[in-house]
């Protein structure tokens, strides 16, 4: 039995679908939600502002907060809660540093971009590398 989950979400559709997945399928664990904000850097358009920003922690704290009221209702919905996390850096390597702390990670087939080009593969980029490279199993929902 699952006790640990962890679901890395995004603004996507299937962020939300992977989240309910943990939520329904694994009534007993306690579910973390993780939200991964971008390194600064020149080529990450938005979190290039966190850079400027007087606190940094409470800036991207700000910013993930949208995502994290997404999450309280989908388990609002299920008369859940869930503990949430923000990350800064690769949304990869947040994952599977956290991995070995969960029984599972449960995270969906393709994050925001999927309406661009990850739209012709099966599995986007962070699905697909987390669940070849996680200690822990995964899960990918769609």
């Amino acid at each position: 039995m699952l006790s640990q989950i962890l679901v890395p979400m995004d603004d996507s559709e299937h962020a939300g679908h992977a989240l309910a997945y943990a939520l329904d399928n694994h009534p007993d664990a306690e579910v973390t939600v993780l939200h991964v904000i971008g390194v600064p850097s020149m080529m990450m358009g938005e979190s290039v502002g966190l850079a400027l920003e007087e606190d940094f922690d409470e800036a991207a704290a700000e910013r993930a907060q949208p995502v994290f009221e997404r999450a309280r209702e989908v388990a609002a919905e299920r008369d859940r809660t869930v503990d949430t996390i923000v990350g800064v850096g690769h949304p990869v390597r947040n994952v599977l540093d956290r991995a070995a702390d969960y029984d599972a990670i449960v995270l969906g087939a393709h994050g925001e971009d999927w309406s661009r080009a990850t739209r012709q593969f099966l599995v986007g980029n962070v699905a697909e590398a987390v669940s070849k490279r996680s200690p822990t199993p995964v899960t990918i929902v769609r």
